[in-house]
């Protein structure tokens, strides 16, 4: 772990600063200031993330230190989004899920530019990594949900949002086609790049199985959900470890060594 004593990297500890003070204000009791704080830290992000693009001269999608850029950036509309339309909460965990996003990015990931490999010079980049940082960044919001539910919490009522479970289904519903998308780009992807649509590479096969997890949730959710929404709040919370793994021990551990390795 180290500082960074660069451009890029001073507005990303100005993210984390201002989603950190959001954050406080915010389980304070002065939502108002808190939420000036996360567009602040947003539309600093916003600029950071520009400003990543313009340096290296494609979109940043490349490695984990413009991945997490791109995740914590994208929080804010996220939570913004989801509570306007979907009738759900969380933006006070949002706020702290943004600094734990960009605590890597300011403090641990390498930042140095580097130039596309062949295998990502494809017009099938963009979405196909996009919508999986999308639909990441929705799951974990689920999990943020469920974790409440297994708490007994009671959720939103006063605030015209729906319960802890109910969040939890809605966000994996809005999450769910996002991940299938991804994970159909991707074999499309494979197939122009490496002649194959399923190479069997440990981040394909853990795609994959983050998106069981989520396939296994709606059909738990379907048969016994009023019996045991427990249990779907844990399938809801096991699909962000696969999650996790897929995006994080998958790229780094040198025990999956496959294809993806060069979005360590």
């Amino acid at each position: 772990m180290e500082i960074k004593y660069t451009f890029q990297c001073l507005l990303v500890y100005l993210v984390i600063t201002a989603y950190l003070f959001a954050f406080l204000t915010t389980v304070l009791g002065r939502k108002k200031p808190g939420q000036r704080l996360y567009l602040a830290g947003f539309i600093i992000a916003a600029i950071a993330f520009g400003y990543r693009w313009y340096d290296v001269r494609h979109i940043p999608f490349q490695n984990l230190f413009e991945v997490f850029l791109f995740m914590g950036m994208l929080l804010y509309p996220l939570s913004i989004f989801c509570r306007h339309a979907l009738r759900v909460g969380g933006e006070a965990a949002d706020m702290l899920i943004g600094a734990i996003l960009l605590f890597p990015v300011g403090f641990v990931f390498h930042a140095e530019p580097q130039k596309l490999p062949p295998a990502l010079q494809s017009w099938l980049f963009t979405p196909h990594v996009a919508v999986y940082l999308m639909s990441y960044v929705i799951m974990a919001k689920a999990a943020v949900q469920a974790f409440y539910q297994l708490k007994d919490k009671a959720g939103y009522a006063k605030e015209n949002l729906l319960d802890y479970e109910e969040g939890t289904y809605r966000m994996i519903c809005f999450g769910f086609p996002l991940l299938t998308l991804g994970l159909i780009l991707g074999s499309w992807w494979g197939k122009l790049a490496w002649g194959d649509y399923w190479g069997w590479d440990p981040k394909e096969l853990w795609s994959l199985a983050s998106w069981l997890v989520y396939a296994g949730y709606f059909h738990f959710r379907y048969m016994f959900w009023k019996k045991h929404a427990r249990i779907n709040s844990g399938l809801a919370i096991l699909g962000t470890v696969a999650i996790v793994i897929t995006l994080l021990w998958v790229n780094l551990s040198k025990i999956f060594p496959g294809l993806h390795n060069y979005a360590g």
